[in-house]
C-alpha cells in the first residue's frame, strides 16, 4: 500500500505530513500532545478556510441557507470539502479564495469535513479536497484533489455558463 494513503472506514484518504485531532498533532505517524507544542508550532499548522468571498459552512442550516440564496440569485455553487490537517487543502485554499474574487457570479463555500462529519459522509467524500459544482442544488460537476489547473478550468467553464445573477440586474 502507498504510505501516503490510509484506509479509513472502508475508503482511502491522503495523509499530509501533519494533521490534528482534538488532543494531539500527528506528525509523521506519531501523536504529539498539544500541550508539548509551543504556540508558534500550533499556529504554523493553522490556516483559514473562509475569506471575504468564501463562505465557511458550520452547520446544515447554513448550508441550506446558502443553497437557497444561490438558487434565488441564479448562482452556481462551488462547495469545497476540506480539512484543516490536509496539506493539499492548505495549498489550494489561496487559489480558491482568489478565484472567488474573480468569479462573483458563483457562490464559493467551504465545508470542514471534521466539523461536519455526518454531513460530509452524506456527500460520499473519499478524499480532501473535493469540490462539488451545484446548480439548483444538483451536482453538475466534481473535482477530487488539489489540481490547480483543473480547478481553474472548471470554475471558468461554470462561470462562463452561469447566467447573470438576478441580484445584479
Amino acid at each position: 500500500m502507498n504510505p501516503l494513503l490510509m484506509e479509513v472506514s472502508g475508503s482511502f484518504q491522503c495523509l499530509s505530513d501533519i494533521f490534528k485531532s482534538r488532543d494531539c498533532v500527528f506528525a509523521m505517524g506519531q501523536c504529539i500532545s498539544k500541550q508539548h507544542l509551543s504556540d508558534n508550532e500550533e499556529d504554523d499548522n493553522h490556516f483559514e478556510f473562509g475569506s471575504a468571498h468564501v463562505h465557511l459552512i458550520t452547520n446544515k442550516e447554513s448550508w441550506d441557507q446558502k443553497l437557497a440564496e444561490a438558487n434565488r440569485d441564479g448562482k452556481i455553487v462551488i462547495a469545497n470539502f476540506s480539512a484543516m490537517w490536509c496539506g493539499p487543502c492548505k495549498m489550494i485554499a489561496p487559489l480558491y479564495s482568489e478565484l472567488s474574487e474573480k468569479h462573483p457570479s458563483l457562490l464559493f463555500l467551504v465545508v470542514d469535513v471534521d466539523e461536519l462529519t455526518d454531513f460530509s459522509t452524506s456527500w460520499d467524500i473519499k478524499a480532501t479536497p473535493t469540490f462539488f459544482f451545484l446548480k439548483n442544488g444538483e451536482q453538475i460537476d466534481k473535482l477530487v484533489g488539489a489540481n490547480k489547473p483543473e480547478l481553474e478550468k472548471k470554475i471558468t467553464l461554470h462561470s462562463d455558463s452561469a447566467p447573470i445573477a438576478k441580484n445584479h440586474l
